[in-house]
Order: structure tokens, then C-alpha cells, then sequence
């Protein structure tokens, strides 16, 4: 029997690390102040050169402004200038830079064909813990900017952060959190389960999350996400041959965006699609590229947004 398992061929784009966050298990940002945006140079010559016809997604990342920043319109400018330039070249934006404005999310949504943002956890309780200095990560603000997806018909996706001392009535919570926003808006695509790997940078002891917990974690949110969520697990932190092949038979149905580089854990280099392959093919597993909008959402899209996807559609070496 041959199944099936996708994934989106990428390429990331940092307009700034900078980011007033401070997770304690990051290993992405930079204080404010200490790094600089990216210039529409650097990033037309990055996309420039990027193959073409094996790349779908740009997905834009970004360390989070503070909404009272004077330097938030800079940053925002910015974000929209990449997207903007991305669809020009023939390349499809995903954007997940924090929490946004209802103004913002309007704006990006006509140079985005989905946009992300993690739930992490539902439970409060964290902002007593890893988020303690992390003010976006208020669980009703991100609840929101999902409501918000929703309300605008943005494509999205979210997920779970897991490994920073969360329960399993905590990650049931949280997929019902979701599970119940999804029944009044059906814009989610994906939940991403990730797992916390201990990178280099993090300023807290907080170990690797224990791989063996995933598959009873998946199996459950395929018992309480709604079947038109895929479920996606990120391959560089499940790298083990058999976990990962546990992870698919519990129900994962996603890899996500296989890129150069995982920017939030760059010490987890991406597998490539050939060594991907060896290990999912004689599991009887078909990997396959998808577009980072999927096709039931197309009809959500103006018809600039809609003529680069069915473009990027036929082009994309499949």
C-alpha cells in the first residue's frame, strides 16, 4: 500500500531577528537594537537566485516589533515589501512574524496566500514560566489573531510548542482550542506539533523533548482536530528513521517547509528530499510537494493571488 505524505519546498526569509520577546528556549532573536532589516537588495538578490521551479513557498519570518514601536511601520513596510517582491518573481508568500493588527493582517493578506502564527500552549500558566518576558505570547492574543484568520479568510496555520512542561490535559485544551475555531471558520490548514529541541542559544536548562511522546500526541490530536487539519511534524527534529516513521503511522500527514535552513532551531539542519526518500519509500510512503495554500482555498484569493499560485501550480517540478 502506498500513502502519501507532503511537504512544501521553501525558502526563508529574515527581515529582522530583532525581537522584545525573550522565550527563554529561543535560539532566534536578537535584542532590540542589536540587529538591523534586511534591505530590498539583499532580499531580491536571494530570491533571484533561488531555483525556481523547485521552490513554492517564501516563508517570511521575523523576530516581533512592539505594536508601540516607532519602529514598527519600518518593520511592517518591510514584511509587505519581501511578499510583495516574492510574488513578483513567481514565488508564493507565507508570513509568520507574531501577533498583528486587524489593519496588518488586511494589508498582508493581498500579497499572502496563507499566514501562520503558534497557539504554543493555551494554558496561562506559562507566561509565569518560559514566557515570563514574553509578552505576545498571552494565549487569548494569539486565540484571537486566529479568530481574526478566520474572520478574514486567511489560509493559516498554528501549533503547539511542545516540551515546555505542559501536561497532556494542557495539550488537549489547546487542540480543542483550535478544533473549536476551525468548526467557525474553516481557514486552518495545518497544526504543527514541534517539539523543543535544545539549541545552542536558549537561555533556559529546559531539556529535548522525549520523542518516544509523539505518536500517543498525534493519535490524539487526530481524535480531536477536525480532518480537514493536516497534521504537520517538523523531520529535522524528529530525525530518528523509525520516530518518524511512528509519527506517520500515528497519523501525522505533513513534513512542512523543507528549506536550507530551520531558522528557529539552526542547529537541526532540514534532511534533504533525497535522504527523505530513503527512508519513506520502503515504508511504502509516497513524499509529495504541495503549495503552501491549499487548493480548497484558492476561491479565498484576489485574482492576482490566484493567477501566481495556479502559476507556481504548473511550473512546480512535482
Amino acid at each position: 500500500m502506498n500513502r502519501s505524505i507532503t511537504y512544501s519546498p521553501a525558502h526563508t526569509i529574515v527581515p529582522s531577528y530583532e525581537c522584545f520577546n525573550r522565550c527563554s528556549y529561543c535560539n532566534f532573536r536578537v535584542d532590540v537594537n542589536k540587529g538591523s532589516l534586511i534591505s530590498t537588495e539583499e532580499a531580491q538578490e536571494i530570491l533571484q537566485q533561488l531555483d525556481s521551479p523547485s521552490i513554492a513557498e517564501i516563508l517570511v519570518l521575523a523576530g516581533e516589533i512592539h505594536p508601540l514601536s516607532e519602529d514598527r511601520k519600518k518593520w511592517f513596510t518591510k514584511i509587505h515589501e519581501i511578499c510583495d517582491l516574492s510574488l513578483s518573481l513567481g514565488f508564493l508568500p507565507h508570513t509568520n512574524v507574531g501577533p498583528l493588527s486587524w489593519s496588518e493582517m488586511k494589508q498582508l493578506k493581498k500579497v499572502n496566500v496563507s499566514m501562520g502564527l503558534m497557539l504554543e500552549q493555551v494554558n496561562p500558566k506559562f507566561m509565569e514560566t518560559v514566557h515570563k518576558n514574553a509578552p505576545s505570547k498571552q494565549p487569548k492574543l494569539r486565540l484571537q489573531q486566529l479568530e481574526w484568520a478566520g474572520k478574514l479568510k486567511i489560509p493559516f496555520t498554528t501549533g503547539l510548542l511542545l516540551g515546555i512542561g505542559e501536561t497532556k490535559l494542557d495539550i488537549e485544551e489547546s487542540f480543542k482550542a483550535i478544533a473549536l475555531i476551525q468548526s467557525r471558520w474553516g481557514h486552518i490548514q495545518e497544526v504543527i506539533l514541534q517539539p523543543h529541541s535544545v539549541g545552542s542559544n536558549q537561555e533556559d536548562s529546559i531539556t529535548t523533548f522525549d520523542p518516544n511522546l509523539l505518536p500517543s500526541i498525534i493519535a490524539r490530536a487526530r481524535t480531536i482536530l477536525p480532518e480537514n487539519i493536516s497534521i504537520q511534524i517538523p523531520p529535522n527534529l524528529v530525525s530518528d528513521p523509525n520516530f518518524l516513521l511512528a509519527c506517520l503511522d500515528a497519523g501525522a500527514t505533513d513534513l512542512g517547509g523543507i528549506s536550507p535552513k530551520d531558522e528557529v532551531n539552526p542547529d537541526y539542519p532540514h534532511p534533504t528530499y533525497a535522504s527523505l526518500l530513503e527512508v519513506l519509500e520502503p515504508a511504502g510512503w509516497n513524499l509529495k510537494p504541495r503549495l503552501p495554500i491549499y487548493s480548497q482555498y484558492y476561491c479565498w484569493l484576489s485574482p492576482k493571488l490566484k493567477k501566481v499560485v495556479i502559476a507556481k501550480e504548473k511550473t512546480l517540478i512535482f
